[in-house]
């Protein structure tokens, strides 16, 4: 009887818990599949708004061109600006100077910031979260989602630019400001440099706007947060007694891509730039998974 006793005492003893069924066919790298996530960030009313307002943006300039008269140098000393008319790749060239320093930086906030936010505060983070989609699997179709359509932001406005540029002025070599000309199709590839740099100089406010975005339920806040903090990196790059602490703020570097429109490119700016980026990017996406990964989700 003692044996059986035994054996029943142990049979009723607490253990560890049995692990948790899953349904027949479930696969957790199957579930939110990228084209899904691309799909639904592409009907989504902002991103067709944003994709607009880059498309239309060289009919301005060239509005502007047309109503002011071309530009002209000052105190004869000509710069990017002033060679806006001198054919399409000057024109895409002008409308990449005049966007880098904001208007790129909106899309890149927009499509990062508000895409976990906004399921948060739609409530149905958490509906996700159940279906089951893992926590890390969800971060990463999202942050790549935003990122490719980052990325389609900063390639829309220069390729529109080059196509209304070219109707408007002509096609014709790249006229540098300092003197000397680029052959268009040297000229294209400069542009191709120009839109990574800028794309990879950006990865910073990626970070920031992504990171902001799990950390609040108001897509606004995040998308806001980020553009706010990219100023705030203007102003103080622009306080020159900060010496050369500035070479630490990304935005020191935003407009290093200048050094690609020269006859021999420079590229130890570009470098410098890219490297501060990058450095701050992986650092906030670190914190943004890490942060998510032990986040009680309620909305």
């Amino acid at each position: 009887m003692s044996a059986l006793t035994e054996r029943a005492e142990e049979s009723t003893a607490p253990g560890p818990p049995a692990p948790a069924a899953t349904a027949a066919g479930y696969r957790a790298g199957r579930t939110l599949p990228l084209r899904v996530e691309l799909v639904r960030q592409l009907k989504r009313r902002r991103t067709l708004v944003m994709g607009a307002v880059l498309a239309v943006l060289p009919f301005v300039l060239v509005a502007a061109f047309a109503i002011g008269g071309e530009p002209e140098g000052r105190n004869t000393r000509i710069n990017l600006m002033d060679t806006a008319t001198a054919s399409g790749a000057n024109f895409a060239a002008v409308s990449l100077f005049v966007s880098a320093g904001f208007l790129l930086v909106i899309p890149v906030a927009l499509f990062c910031g508000d895409t976990v936010a906004s399921e948060a505060g739609w409530s149905s983070l958490r509906y996700l979260l159940a279906a089951p989609v893992p926590r890390m699997r969800l971060l990463w179709s999202k942050l790549i989602v935003g990122l490719g359509l980052s990325l389609a932001a900063m390639v829309l406005l220069p390729v529109v630019a080059l196509a209304v540029g070219t109707v408007a002025y002509g096609w014709g070599p790249l006229h540098i400001p300092t003197g000397g000309t680029l052959a268009p199709g040297t000229a294209a590839g400069r542009l191709v440099v120009i839109v990574a740099y800028l794309f990879v100089s950006q990865l910073v406010t990626a970070g920031l706007a992504f990171w902001l975005s799990t950390r609040t339920d108001a897509p606004l806040g995040a998308v806001g947060g980020a553009v706010g903090l990219t100023i705030v990196g203007n102003v103080l790059d622009a306080v020159t007694a900060l010496g050369d602490w500035r070479h630490f703020l990304p935005a020191h570097w935003q407009f290093a891509w200048a050094d690609a429109v020269q006859p021999t490119p420079e590229w130890s700016g570009m470098v410098q730039g890219a490297s501060v980026s990058v450095t701050y990017a992986l650092v906030l996406f670190a914190l943004a998974f890490r942060g998510f990964a032990r986040k009680d989700v309620v909305s």
